[in-house]
């Protein structure tokens, strides 16, 4: 048998579970609309903390069981933990000030990008030329994408102060969402690597992260609890894309590099701009269309390839 087709079929399945993933996540923007009156702060911190908690919960006795493991990594579980807390409050700040679809492409087209450079220069791997190809056209479509959207940031910000500056914050915010998604990525793909279950990984990282999100929801929380709406919309945004989505994002991270995982999830801004168009009511042109389908073709060059014989590296340690 070649061992070579196992490993191939451990890092499509890989891929398969970031990719799902990347569908959840592409909902949460579209999601956020049904309740304006929640701040992006308060989306954030609900979110990703109450999701982060139910994801150290869901992975209490794996925990409990590698907690040596751990701690001797405390200082990559912290700078995990502490990305996962800053990534939600840049993230939806941003789609609010840009719109959901500008929001979205900035933050997730720029993850790739961040998590190579990341893998380059901490861990000294190569950058392959599929990646680059893959990765070019990703970022390249979400470039169109994001120009497509454009005219919605902008006539979002004009009757807010500061005017034409609105969607510009709100691309800089997308700009540190990106960096804190890649970083996140990287440390719990680093985790994985180094004997620790996915479960675990994920679990320790994002609980911390939920507990730092704590006082942010306790301040800024208030409107969750004034109407079903509000309250459903944030029930929703915890259990689906960020509990849901993260643990098949941790499946995922045991199988694959954190580079290729995030130029995966580039698919999260195909699922915004399609539910922004179709639900929101934001437009897209055709150029944004265009944008999508060079996403969509980069996925094909990103998702691993069936290998030739011979020996390949087993896969890293099941959740």
């Amino acid at each position: 048998m070649n061992p070579g087709a196992g490993n191939f079929k451990v890092t499509l399945w890989g891929a398969l579970c970031v990719a799902a993933a990347s569908v959840l996540w592409g909902t949460t923007g579209t999601a956020a609309t049904f309740a304006p009156s929640l701040s992006p702060l308060a989306v954030g911190a609900v979110a990703m903390g109450i999701g982060g908690l139910l994801q150290a919960l869901y992975a209490v006795g794996a925990i409990a069981g590698q907690w040596p493991g751990l701690l001797d990594r405390w200082r990559l579980v912290s700078l995990g933990a502490a990305a996962v807390a800053v990534y939600p409050l840049a993230f939806y700040s941003s789609m609010r000030l840009s719109g959901v679809a500008v929001g979205t492409v900035v933050s997730i087209g720029s993850a790739p990008v961040a998590a190579a450079l990341i893998e380059r220069f901490a861990d000294g791997k190569p950058l392959t030329r599929r990646w680059l190809a893959g990765a070019f056209l990703g970022v390249t479509g979400a470039a169109l994408l994001s120009f497509a959207g454009q005219g919605h940031g902008q006539a979002a910000g004009s009757g807010s102060p500061g005017g034409s500056w609105t969607p510009l914050a709100g691309i800089a915010l997308g700009l540190v969402a990106g960096a804190t998604y890649a970083v996140y990525s990287w440390a719990a793909h680093r985790l994985i690597g180094g004997g620790l279950s996915s479960r675990a990984a994920m679990g320790t990282v994002f609980g911390l992260g939920g507990l730092l999100l704590m006082p942010v929801l306790a301040v800024t929380g208030a409107p969750l609890l004034e109407s079903w709406t509000n309250f459903s919309v944030g029930a929703y945004m915890a259990l689906v894309p960020m509990f849901a989505g993260y643990v098949l994002f941790g499946w995922g991270l045991a199988r694959i590099r954190a580079s290729t995982a995030t130029g995966i999830s580039l698919l999260e801004t195909v699922v915004a701009a399609v539910l922004a168009v179709l639900v929101v009511g934001e437009r897209l042109p055709l150029h944004g269309w265009l944008g999508a389908a060079v996403v969509i073709f980069s996925l094909f060059i990103l998702t691993p390839r069936r290998p030739a014989a011979g020996p390949a590296a087993g896969p890293l340690p099941p959740s």
